[in-house]
């Protein structure tokens, strides 16, 4: 296919590189390369020929996940014929590169995981082996980086983040809703439970370090994503994706649950009487939470959206001040210490402390863009410490509070009389209005690329399938309106491939050969541990759901 300059203008522009004839995998399989890809044979090499000029979906995968932890300069742009503006910079990293995303992905675009000639004879970035060694992209993507700034008249950008930087993007990619349930896991699975908290904690760390051998196998290996193509070829890249949107779609889902919750705890008394039907509180406002965020979801700048959003960490610390400030400033009545243990709901508990640790798909786009990749165990270890802490002060205190009655979410426990219950409320009410375009975004720009390349400039099939998927996270979240249990599924089904499974069975693929007994050993029992969990915890919050739903 000839590459016009039209053509070329709706081009990801991965990392600078300027070759336009990529391969995916190993090139042209001449055996030059073979210590440098631990995970090519014959069949990859032919299957890779085959795919040399087809889309490697999700191409904007990257670009997406970036927007976690970015701020560019605010442009309020709707879906539209201008092209898409620059995902930006980073906020709490600096890291991440300034990228040029077009407005939407034809059917053949430039592999995802290019092999220039003059990389073959050189190392991976890092290896298992070996300290982490700096890869020639760096200083290609700089240069590209420069030549853009001066084009448009702005300053170069830095592309990469310190310790302190990653350390916040971490824990801003952990924090989130799951906190609220916390308490709630303690009441379902006593308090032994919280050894399973610890437990996960440990192996979400471990396996947050298998990812970086494997990122580290290829030079070019960046994200999730391609660590899956990496070690299962394009189908396995493929059912990575969609799992990774299934799990965001999901979170969007209990956003607008929450998002019910709270704000009918608030104004109880609300009702609307409509053609007929007559709505109650939950529903008036998961409505209105829907029609508040649908013009978000269409902006093609989501930089504005991310300067709040990055304060993920600050709005999670904020709310356990606030619990433990009406425990003990406040003094709430303190319950009596439940039991032990409850094996009977156990498993849901498994779920809900599963879902608090579901980063693992951003942890590789923190990890290619640190100044230091040798200090990425550390930024790890540090994330998972003090979320833990936070999840662990937050369970105790809470169902300490309010003991057996500790709802889905302890904000729902909170008296509604006692202004540090207000800001914990409203602190939980406005964070998912600022996350949920940000976590929609993935989602509908991977569909966006499956549009046939004829309709590649019409806007409308955008508008349409991002109003499409906000509609029907809120026709989804009615029909499930249960927090908890909806959070216990995501845990125990998606988080546990995402965080336990798929990093496990991706590294044996892609360093067999090169692991010792005990590595393998290692991997196994965690694959078995995340099989068990996944289907005790889904098979349980499926029933308690169905049993609702009655």
């Amino acid at each position: 296919m000839k590459n016009s300059a039209s053509e070329q203008s709706f081009y990801i522009e991965s990392e600078g590189e300027e070759d336009e004839n990529y391969k995916y995998g190993d090139g042209d399989g001449d055996g030059s390369d073979s210590e440098h890809s631990n995970y090519s044979n014959d069949d990859d090499d032919n299957d890779n020929a085959n795919h040399e000029s087809k889309t490697a979906w999700p191409q904007s995968y990257r670009q997406t996940m970036d927007l976690y932890g970015t701020v560019p300069s605010p442009s309020l742009t709707f879906l539209g014929p201008p092209s898409l503006s620059q995902l930006g910079s980073s906020f709490l990293s600096s890291s991440l590169v300034r990228r040029h995303t077009p407005d939407r992905l034809p059917s053949f675009v430039r592999p995802l995981l290019p092999q220039l000639e003059a990389e073959k004879s050189k190392q991976p970035r890092g290896s298992y082996y070996g300290p982490p060694a700096l890869s020639r992209k760096s200083s290609l993507r700089k240069a590209v980086l420069d030549k853009r700034a001066s084009i448009a008249q702005e300053p170069p950008v830095s592309y990469q983040s310190t310790y302190g930087q990653a350390v916040l993007n971490g824990m801003n990619v952990l924090c989130g809703v799951g906190i609220l349930s916390t308490p709630y896991a303690i009441r379902e699975g006593g308090w032994l439970g919280l050894c399973i908290l610890v437990l996960f904690a440990c192996l979400s760390y471990y396996t947050g370090i298998l990812l970086r051998h494997c990122l580290d196998s290829q030079p070019d290996l960046e994200t999730y994503p391609d660590i899956g193509q990496a070690a299962f070829g394009i189908t396995g890249r493929i059912i990575i994706s969609i799992i990774l949107y299934v799990e965001l779609y999901a979170c969007c889902v209990e956003y607008i649950i929450l998002e019910g919750d709270n704000l009918s705890s608030l104004f109880p008394n609300a009702h609307l009487n409509f053609g007929g039907f007559e709505l109650d509180s939950h529903h008036i406002f998961a409505l209105a939470t829907t029609l508040a965020v649908l013009p978000t979801v269409w902006l093609r700048d989501l930089s504005i959206l991310s300067y709040l959003s990055a304060g993920g960490v600050l709005a999670s610390t904020l709310v356990v001040v606030c619990l433990f400030w009406v425990g003990t400033v406040d003094g709430v009545n303190v319950h009596a210490p439940g039991t032990a243990i409850n094996l009977s709901s156990l498993p849901v508990a498994i779920g809900l402390y599963g879902y608090c640790y579901s980063g693992h798909a951003v942890f590789p786009n923190i990890y290619s863009s640190m100044q230091k990749p040798s200090e990425y165990p550390a930024v790890l270890l540090t994330s998972f410490g003090l979320c833990t802490l936070m999840y662990a002060g937050a369970a105790i205190m809470g169902y300490y509070m309010f003991g057996d009655g500790t709802k889905s979410q302890f904000t729902l426990n909170m008296p509604n009389n006692l202004v540090a219950s207000k800001l914990a409320v409203w602190t939980t009410v406005v964070n998912p209005f600022t996350k949920y375009a940000l976590t929609m975004a993935p989602v509908a720009m991977s569909l966006e690329e499956l549009i046939p390349s004829t309709n590649a400039q019409s806007h409308m099939y955008s508008l349409i399938i991002r109003t499409l998927l906000v509609i029907s996270t809120l026709l989804v979240g009615l029909s499930i309106p249960f927090f908890g249990l909806v959070s216990a599924l995501i845990g125990s089904f998606l988080t546990m491939l995402v965080t336990l499974i798929l990093p496990c069975a991706c590294y044996l693929s892609i360093l067999r050969g090169k692991l010792s007994l005990l590595q393998r050993a290692m991997c196994v029992s965690v694959i078995g541990i995340g099989v068990v969990a996944s289907a005790i915890g889904s098979y349980s919050a499926l029933s308690k759901i169905i049993d609702r739903l009655r």
